[in-house]
């Protein structure tokens, strides 16, 4: 009986050392897990190999819990860890077999982002006395400083239609003032015209830059203009977008990009002669530029693309749908947005069609890719808080044309039977 239970002891304690030995980490473990990024309701987790063998099975635990099984086929996998919950922290590592042995990847911790709130209160401006007034493009400084450019016919002090429209207004905080920016009446000769503007981006309150519906770019320093430059070309721009007024990029009609250096304006082919609509960028980890620009022409055929910027190379980003593209916007280089007949999303090269009503859409833009809005068409508003798309309007006859975000202030631009329009709204 003695050795009988001697024996069963034995067994027992060699199968338990066994069973710990079947566990390697840390160092020991020929794969490396890594987060790569996060939404609020997905983490994407990289899989390093050092020393890769095809195929190699592992099984993915969240929070100790099995979550998915896996086949490596690539020494580099990133994987998307889905139905996560916003603002919450999250283990995950890796179980795989090897040697006959139970062998454990490092742990890491994916904490996900928090959601924003839909709730905004807003304000609704009008611009024009006469004639077809619009807006096109608008900046936000902060709450209390946004510039919008377009196209603003008012009367004269006597009540007579003005035909001299203003192509700016600036908000204080208080008031609406009409600007008028004046360009080349022709290039190469001095006399100046308020022609309609098209396109502003804001670097700073004293670094403003304004393109007019055609060739040329104004810049202000928040108070007074302080030179004008014409295209050594021509061709009509629609967007510009730049890191600093020294790094400067102007896209339009032909297909035609411009980058301006700080003293010069250089052309950069883009491969197409269609319409680019906008141009968004964002700055890599090393600190490189990458641009986005949304090709496609409402009125005549042509390609239907997404441009790609990088060192002022151009390539065209992953899109093979018929459907025409207005806008662009990301905050990170492993995500996309884009809208026009539709919106859709890019996450880590996987393009997903953004459930919102059938209307044409004009503009996106955020603060990060927890807090978007799209606007367009027959007053079409709608954000998302990380979760999910809320509409925020009813058809109605207004027409959007550009929205912009910048922290808890959002403002759209555009046109309401005849008037140029401003929707001012503040993030309660």
């Amino acid at each position: 009986m003695k050795k009988q239970l001697l024996f069963i002891v034995l067994i027992s304690f060699a199968l338990l050392n066994f069973n710990c030995k079947k566990t390697l980490t840390g160092p020991d473990s020929p794969f490396t897990l890594s987060v790569e990024d996060v939404s609020c309701t997905e983490a994407w987790v990289k899989i390093t190999s050092a020393n890769f063998q095809n195929p190699s099975l592992l099984t993915l635990f969240v929070d100790d819990k099995p979550n998915q099984n896996l086949t490596l086929v690539s020494s580099d996998t990133v994987l998307c860890v889905d139905s996560l919950l916003p603002n919450q922290s999250y283990k995950i590592k890796a179980v795989f077999a090897a040697n006959n042995q139970q062998q454990t990847t490092n742990e890491v911790i994916a904490k996900t982002m928090d959601t924003t709130t839909h709730n905004f209160t807003w304000q609704t401006f009008t611009f024009g006395e006469h004639s077809s007034s619009t807006l096109y493009d608008v900046a936000i400084i902060d709450e209390n400083n946004i510039w919008a450019v377009g196209e603003i016919y008012m009367k004269d002090s006597l009540g007579n239609t003005d035909p001299h429209a203003f192509n700016a207004v600036h908000w204080d905080g208080n008031t609406w003032e009409l600007k008028r920016i004046m360009f080349y009446t022709i290039c190469g000769q001095t006399s100046l015209t308020a022609y309609p503007a098209k396109s502003i981006y804001a670097f700073s309150e004293k670094d403003i830059w304004i393109a007019m519906d055609g060739d040329q770019v104004a810049r202000i320093n928040g108070t007074s203009q302080i030179s004008t430059q014409c295209s050594p070309w021509s061709f009509s721009i629609n967007k510009i977008w730049g890191t600093s007024s020294s790094d400067l990029y102007a896209v339009g009609n032909g297909g035609n990009i411009a980058h301006y250096n700080g003293t010069s304006w250089k052309k950069i082919e883009s491969g197409t002669t269609s319409i680019i609509n906008d141009v968004w960028g964002i700055e890599d980890k090393v600190g490189n530029s990458i641009l986005y620009c949304p090709v496609s022409s409402f009125f005549e055929p042509g390609d239907k693309k997404i441009l790609r910027i990088t060192n002022n190379k151009v390539d065209s980003f992953l899109w093979n749908k018929d459907v025409r593209l207005y806008s662009a916007w990301t905050a990170k280089e492993n995500f996309l947005f884009v809208c026009g007949e539709g919106a859709f999303e890019n996450k880590f090269g996987y393009w997903n069609q953004i459930t919102l009503p059938a209307v044409g859409m004009n503009s996106v833009r955020g603060n990060n890719i927890n807090d978007i809005f799209i606007i367009g068409d027959y007053g079409f508003i709608s954000h998302f808080n990380g979760v999910n798309w809320k509409v925020m309007s009813s058809p109605n006859d207004k027409g959007y044309s550009k929205v912009n975000v910048k922290e808890d202030v959002v403002v759209i631009c555009g046109q309401n039977q005849g008037r140029g329009i401003i929707e001012i709204g503040k993030r309660n």
